[in-house]
């Protein structure tokens, strides 16, 4: 009887190391797969961050043209005051006024 006992002390020792085996497989596995999500938001979030800037560039080169546009306008406007201007003389001149 006290060699079963034995014995089955020594089972149950063994199924323990068994399952502290498995359990650190399982934790391991686990690690690695965190890991590799790790990795791919890090790898997403450089790809936003690289969008980010390309975004900004962008509106960079909009603020420009925005500009550019806002002083062709202006000049067209005073291009519009000097045709006014040339055309009224004409019609003084033309009228004898």
């Amino acid at each position: 009887m006290e060699v079963a006992l034995k014995r089955l002390d020594k089972l149950t020792q063994e199924e323990a190391r068994m399952a502290a085996a498995e359990n650190l497989r399982v934790a391991h596995t686990v690690d690695e797969r965190v890991k590799g999500v790790v990795d791919t938001v890090e790898a997403i979030d450089n790809k936003v961050a690289s969008v980010d800037g390309r975004v900004a560039a962008v509106n960079d080169q909009v603020v420009a043209v925005d500009d550019q546009v806002a002083s062709v306008n202006e000049r067209v406007v005073t291009i519009d005051d000097r045709v006014k201007v040339v055309n009224n003389s004409l019609m003084q001149v033309v009228t004898g006024a």
